[in-house]
């Protein structure tokens, strides 16, 4: 089948590859022309994703109705915050794949991708794909696996099909809510586990912080309309693993940046978005006027938007009320 990748960073990228290795004929839209001009004379994509040779079956395209035309369905890769603005100057497809992690703080409401998505497109059919994916390794054939979720089970069926290979294998499941939450939150967690080896605070320190921001995905997740075990699933637990300890991760490598003294306008003048950041502070806001508890997300987040001494937010950490596990 056709299908239309919606981004072509690193992540958008490694999906076009993905899913041309799988036998798809793929249209890997750009915003830029210059870039898909770019990639379609070095067919390596040497901003976003070096040493990657893009698929035959990779067509890299900046026209909207080039990359829709006649597509089974659109993935959408593009950074959180420009996902309205890309849907709606683009013509419609009859479904969409958000493989976007991240949430947004609009209006006085905390707002999923896919929730995003359904207001510019609505009837369209809509599933998600998270799970522990490093882009590098996903482009280059290594084993990896992902959940599909979607209220549609015919389509989180579809989407599977479409994705699955033999180094790519894809569950499927109806939990929407928990499966884009999962992703979203491992972000922020990922950015403290980064901090943690900016410290060099040692492996002990970094696993009690990840367990304890497992729990509070936990209970924010569930809060929200998830499922307490999709968390222990791909898109909580395994996706928190992989971007948490992997120098390939984009979040937890911001992490450290940010503890050895890197500020926030240093990180986002470099050309990789690092979507925890925009997480932790949409977070920031619906915890302010929800009252929600998130003690490790804004500890993070202080750091992040106060330029707050990470080592004395620790402390802060160490010193919270004693309770039970």
């Amino acid at each position: 089948m056709k299908i239309a990748v919606l981004g072509s960073g690193g992540w958008g990228t490694a999906l076009a590859v993905l899913l041309a290795r799988a036998g798809h004929d793929v249209a890997l839209w750009s915003r830029r022309c210059e870039l898909a001009e770019a990639l379609t004379l070095a067919r390596e994509n040497r901003d976003y994703l070096p040493g990657v040779r893009l698929h035959a079956g990779v067509l890299p395209v900046c026209s909207g109705e080039r990359a829709l035309d006649a597509a089974a369905f659109a993935v959408v890769a593009v950074p959180t915050h420009g996902v309205r603005a890309v849907l709606r100057g683009l013509p419609p497809a009859p479904a969409y794949v958000s493989a976007v992690k991240g949430v947004r703080f609009r209006r006085e409401r905390l707002l999923r991708v896919s929730q995003i998505i359904d207001q510019v497109a609505p009837g369209a059919r809509i599933a998600v794909l998270s799970g522990p994916n490093l882009a590098p390794e996903v482009a280059k054939g290594l084993p990896a696996a992902a959940v599909a979720a979607s209220k549609d089970e015919g389509f989180a069926g579809y989407v599977q099909s479409a994705f699955a290979g033999t180094a790519f294998r894809v569950y499927t499941s109806s939990d929407v809510v928990g499966v884009e939450l999962g992703g979203a939150l491992k972000n922020v967690m990922a950015l403290a586990a980064g901090m943690a080896d900016g410290l060099a605070l040692g492996d002990n320190a970094k696993a009690a912080l990840l367990t304890r921001g497992l729990r509070e995905m936990v209970r924010f997740g569930v809060a929200h309309g998830g499922q307490d075990a999709t968390f222990y699933g791909l898109s909580g637990l395994g996706d928190l693993l992989a971007t948490a300890m992997s120098p390939l991760s984009r979040n937890r490598s911001a992490g450290e940046r940010l503890a050895r003294g890197t500020t926030l306008a240093e990180l986002e003048s470099g050309r990789q978005i690092v979507e925890g950041v925009h997480t932790t502070a949409a977070l920031h806001e619906w915890a302010l006027r929800s009252g929600e508890d998130l003690p490790i997300t804004e500890a993070v987040w202080r750091v992040i938007y106060r330029g707050a001494d990470p080592r004395k937010v620790l402390d802060e950490l160490m010193r919270r009320a004693p309770k039970a596990e």
